[in-house]
């Protein structure tokens, strides 16, 4: 993982993104979502931050189990991607807002097979659904963004059905809470952080 900002092509201000326009009921959403935005240090983060998130899993998915470990999925050969795994109270925090920062806020989804000068598939862009509801509306949504403009360059970001997720070591979990003052987590971390918490106040845990 480098110490480099990542670049954007955002056109549209985090506070004004649109919301989902179809999303799911709580009674119908899992409570469970899977997203791949690049180092999942950062991703971690920002998620960990919200209002009604019960806790963030930093892991990997899209591989075999016996490649599921950071040595084997940095070579970039695994399938692999590094992901977080977010488990929330639908009745706090829905679906779609969990899509809506995972586009405006947590990486640039038209960077494809990287973030930055984090390169390789193992960064791509995606979303695993854990049922059909969750699919429908990711689909819907990344069709919403792209016919709005929301950014000055395509969506790269790959819906990938039927993974399984696979916790990583023990040392990636809570790294950047942890790791404040690691100069990566400063200089990518913390500018996510920082827009969270200027864009979107009112979705914060105390």
């Amino acid at each position: 993982m480098s110490a480099v900002i990542p670049g954007t092509s955002l056109a549209l201000h985090p506070d004004r993104f649109p919301d989902p326009a179809d999303d799911l009921p709580a009674d119908r959403d899992a409570g469970r979502a899977v997203l791949a935005g690049g180092c999942f240090w950062c991703v971690e983060a920002v998620y960990d931050a919200l209002d009604g998130v019960d806790s963030v899993v930093s892991g990997y998915i899209g591989g075999d189990a016996d490649t599921a470990t950071y040595e084997a999925v940095c070579g970039g050969h695994t399938g692999h991607a590094e992901a977080v795994e977010v488990r929330y109270d639908p009745r706090k925090v829905r679906f779609g807002e969990l899509l809506k920062l995972f586009f405006s806020v947590a990486h640039d989804p038209t960077q494809k097979d990287r973030q930055g000068n984090d390169r390789g598939p193992q960064y791509r862009s995606a979303i695993f659904p854990v049922d059909d509801d969750q699919e429908r509306v990711a689909r819907a949504y990344i069709e919403q963004l792209e016919n709005a403009g929301a950014f000055t360059a395509p969506i790269v970001t790959t819906l990938e059905s039927g993974h399984v997720f696979f916790p990583a070591e023990d040392y990636h979990q809570d790294f950047a809470r942890r790791n404040p003052r690691q100069p990566y987590i400063q200089h990518v971390a913390k500018p996510k952080l920082d827009k969270l918490h200027a864009a979107f106040p009112d979705m914060l845990k105390d």
